[in-house]
This record gives C-alpha cells, structure tokens and sequence, in this order.
C-alpha cells in the first residue's frame, strides 16, 4: 500500500476514527522506540504527561491536552479506543465534526484540570507523585454527551438492550466508587471532569446554547496561523441582483436548519431508532458537511 492510497483511506475516516488512528500510532511508535533504544519506560511521554505539580505543569502547559495521546498499556488504550469508536458512532450520526472536537478535546482540557487541581487541593493527594496520561476524559465526554442528550435511546449491550441514561449513571458510580479504593484516583477524577463537561455540553445544547463554540473559533484562528501565505488573485468585481441570490439562499438555510432541529427533537422524545430511513440519511449527510 503506497503513501498516496494511505492518505486517502485516512481522509475517508470519521474524526472518531481518524482520533483512533492517531492514538494507536503514537503508541505503538513510543512502545518501538523505548524498546529498540533501550530507553526508560517515560522517556517521550514525560514531555507530554500531565504532572501534578502545579509549576511542573507550566513549564510543559500543552500537556493539558497532549497527555491523552499517551497510553500506559495495551489495555489501557483497547479499551479507551473501543469506547471512543463506539460512543463516537452515536454522536456523529446527530452531529458533525466540529461539534465532536469541541466536546472531546475540551473533555480532555476538563479532565486534566479536574486531576490538576484535585492533586494541589485536597490532603488526600499533596504527597502523590504521579501523572496523568490517558484519552479516556475525552471519551468519556463524548459518551455522556450523548447519553445525556438522548438519555432514552436504547443501545444493544451483548444480549439485551439498555437505556443509554443507565450506562451514563453507572460509569459515573464506578469512578465515584474507586477514588478512595483504587489505585488510579487521578485517572478517575479525570474521568469526571470530562463526564461533568460532556453532561453540561448537552444540557446547555438542549436549550439551545453552544457552550463550545468559542472552541471551534479559537482552533480555526490557531488553524489560520499556519496556513502559507498564499498569492490571492486579484478580486474581481460581479455585480449581482440581490433578489437572484441573498433570500434565496438565506431561505435555502433556514429550511436546512429546521429540518434538522426537527429531527433532533424527534430522536431526544423517541429515539434515533423511531427515525425514517430518508430522516436518517439526511442527518448522516448534514452531519458530514458540517
């Protein structure tokens, strides 16, 4: 398989999946070279670990978000990467990219501030000397976005099916449970602060605010500082009728959006599965041109 057929079947991913194929490489390039080079188990990883000093933590504060491309282990990554594929298949068939890069990576910034902060706050955790590593904030995000915003949505769990506002509830109990008893209360704490950010991104998107749009403006405009200064053409004048275009095409997009909305209320009363075929597929295409 040439690099140009690698690159086109990379494009033809999800943003769930490309997330996945990006966790998986960095994993197994550092297994390869800690192993090959004899290096210490963290020699790449401290550099993108989140420490839990709080000065440790300024003087690497991209670790805030690359901590969670870094895993411990063959399941602490299988297991990670499951969830994301499987979580993140629900969440792009009501919404589109940008909206799951919102609610993952900003679960990931909550995740680690929720294991920052708790390690330089409470007594219980002043003495630790650990890290954080580890996507599972930002899938966990993900899952309790959708579980909140379509709490009533049954999914298939090996041989029945099950409410996804249980699975919610249940993954938030374990981690609650564990903190005092585990040997992973960092990993856990993390785990909430992304549950907390993705149960607020859905209740306030329910009544009808974006809270992660800001996000997507902020990596749009980190987006545009690496573009390459390119030669515009010179502009060139059209004179066009008003009435040919603007309303139309307002019109055009106003339709467009309430189509969707409605679709929207529909699954959060019903269900996705109560949706029509012709309603899923034009979710499916929205979802994409977002």
């Amino acid at each position: 398989m040439n690099m140009g057929n690698l690159k086109y079947q990379y494009a033809r991913l999800s943003i769930a999946e490309k997330l996945i194929a990006i966790n998986v490489l960095i994993f197994l390039v550092n297994g390869l070279l800690v192993f090959l080079l004899r290096l210490p188990g963290n020699f790449v990883e401290r550099w993108f670990e989140l420490p839990t000093d709080f000065f440790d933590f300024l003087k690497q504060p991209w670790s805030l978000v690359t901590y969670s491309f870094f895993h411990g282990g063959l399941w602490h990554i299988l297991f990670n990467m499951i969830m994301l594929y499987f979580s993140g298949r629900i969440f792009l068939n009501l919404f589109g990219n940008r909206r799951f890069v919102n609610v993952y990576f900003l679960g990931v910034i909550a995740g680690g501030l929720s294991f920052l902060l708790s390690y330089n706050i409470f007594p219980a955790f002043l003495d630790a000397n650990t890290a954080l590593i580890g996507a599972s904030a930002g899938v966990t995000a993900v899952l309790i976005f959708v579980c909140a915003y379509i709490p009533n949505q049954e999914v298939r769990l090996l041989f029945f099916n099950i409410k996804l506002w249980y699975i919610g509830v249940f993954l938030v109990l374990i981690d609650l449970v564990q903190i005092p008893i585990g040997n992973n209360a960092g990993g856990h704490l993390a785990h909430l602060g992304g549950a907390l950010l993705g149960y607020t991104y859905a209740s306030q998107l329910i009544n009808g605010k974006d809270i992660g749009e800001w996000f997507s403006l902020l990596l749009d405009a980190v987006a545009n500082l690496f573009k390459r200064n390119e030669k515009r053409a010179p502009l060139k004048t059209v004179y066009r009728k008003k009435r040919d275009a603007g309303p139309s095409k307002n019109y055009d997009k106003d339709t467009h959006q309430r189509k969707i909305d409605d679709i929207l209320d529909k699954i959060s009363k019903s269900g996705y599965e109560s949706l029509s075929k012709a309603e899923k597929d034009f979710l499916f295409k929205a979802g994409k041109n977002d």
